[in-house]
C-alpha cells in the first residue's frame, strides 16, 4: 500500500513528466499497434493467397497413362503433398472456357485442343513455402514425360518477402520509439529521485533497504507503461474504425495481441524504471 500511495503521489507531484512518459510509451506502442494491424491483415491476405499455392506439372501429349499414374503416386506419397489431381486435355479445355469466357470463341474455333494435360499438386498448409515448392518442382520436372513445371515463382518469392519486410519494419520502428520512451522515463524518475533525495536519505538512516525505496518507482514506471498501453490501444482502435469506415474493410487484431501490448507496456515501464533507479540510487 505504501508503494501504491507513493506511485500515485508521484503522478500528482509531476503530472507533466509522468504524462510525457506515458505518452511516449503510448506512441511507441501505437506505432507497433499500427504495424501490428497492418501485419495481421497482410497475414490474412497472404494466407488466402497461400491457399492457392500449388504446383502444376504439364505433361507431354505422348505421355503414357502408366507413367502418369506412377508420377501421381510418387508425388502424392510425399509428406508435404496433400493431393495430386490429374487434369486431362478435355478437362483443361472445359476449365479454361469456364474461367476465361472472353476466349470461348477462340477455343471453339480451334480444330485441335491446344491445352496440355497436367498434374495439379496441392500442398499441405504447413508446407507452402519456397523451399518445399522448389524441391517438389525439381522432382516433378525430372520425369522425362514432363513438358514444364509452373508454380508462379516470382509472386511466391514476393509473398514471403512481404512477410519478412513487415516483421522487420515493425521491430525497427517500434524499437526506436521504445528507446526514446525509456530515456524519457529514466529522466522523469531521476528528477523525482533528486526531488526526494532528503526523504530517501532519512529512510536509509532508519534502515530502509534499496528494495523498499525502489518499489514505488518501479510501480510508477509500470503504471506509466500501462497507461501508455491503454493510450496506444485507444488510438489504434480509432485508426482502425476510420480506415474501416472511410477507406476499406480491415480486420481487428486478436484480443491476445491487445493483452500482450498492455502487458508489454507495463513490463517495459517497470524495466525502464528499474534500470534508471539502480544507477541513480548510487549517486544519492
Amino acid at each position: 500500500m505504501y508503494a501504491l500511495r507513493e506511485a500515485l503521489a508521484a503522478f500528482r507531484r509531476a503530472p507533466v513528466l509522468t504524462g510525457l512518459s506515458s505518452a511516449m510509451v503510448g506512441a511507441a506502442l501505437f506505432v507497433l499497434g499500427l504495424f501490428g494491424l497492418a501485419t495481421y491483415n497482410l497475414h490474412l491476405a497472404l494466407s488466402a493467397i497461400e491457399e492457392r499455392v500449388e504446383i502444376v506439372v504439364y505433361l507431354k501429349d505422348d505421355a503414357r497413362q502408366s507413367e502418369i499414374d506412377q508420377a501421381e503416386k510418387d508425388l502424392g506419397g510425399m509428406e508435404e503433398v496433400a493431393g495430386v489431381h490429374y487434369i486431362s486435355k478435355r478437362e483443361a479445355l472445359a476449365k479454361a472456357k469456364a474461367e476465361l469466357p472472353e476466349f470461348a470463341d477462340l477455343f471453339a474455333a480451334a480444330e485441335v485442343n491446344p491445352l496440355p494435360q497436367s498434374l495439379e499438386v496441392e500442398l499441405r498448409p504447413d508446407s507452402r513455402n519456397r523451399d518445399v515448392v522448389e524441391r517438389i518442382s525439381q522432382r516433378a520436372g525430372a520425369y522425362p514425360f514432363v513438358e514444364d513445371v509452373r508454380y508462379g515463382r516470382e509472386w511466391v518469392d514476393k509473398l514471403f518477402t512481404l512477410r519478412r519486410v513487415g516483421a522487420v519494419t515493425t521491430a525497427v520502428l517500434g524499437g526506436a520509439f521504445l528507446l526514446v520512451a525509456a530515456l524519457i522515463i529514466g529522466t522523469a524518475l531521476r528528477i523525482a529521485l533528486f526531488a526526494r533525495r532528503e526523504e530517501i536519505h532519512v529512510m536509509r538512516l532508519v534502515g530502509a533497504k534499496n528494495g523498499f525505496i525502489r518499489r514505488p518507482f518501479l510501480l510508477e514506471g509500470a503504471m506509466a507503461g500501462l497507461l501508455g498501453g491503454l493510450l496506444a490501444w485507444g488510438f489504434t482502435y480509432a485508426t482502425y474504425r476510420v480506415v474501416y469506415a472511410y477507406l476499406f474493410a480491415v480486420a481487428w487484431i486478436p484480443g491476445g495481441w491487445i493483452f500482450a501490448g498492455l502487458l508489454g507496456g507495463g513490463l517495459f515501464g517497470a524495466l525502464a524504471s528499474g534500470l534508471a533507479i539502480r544507477r541513480h540510487l548510487r549517486d544519492l
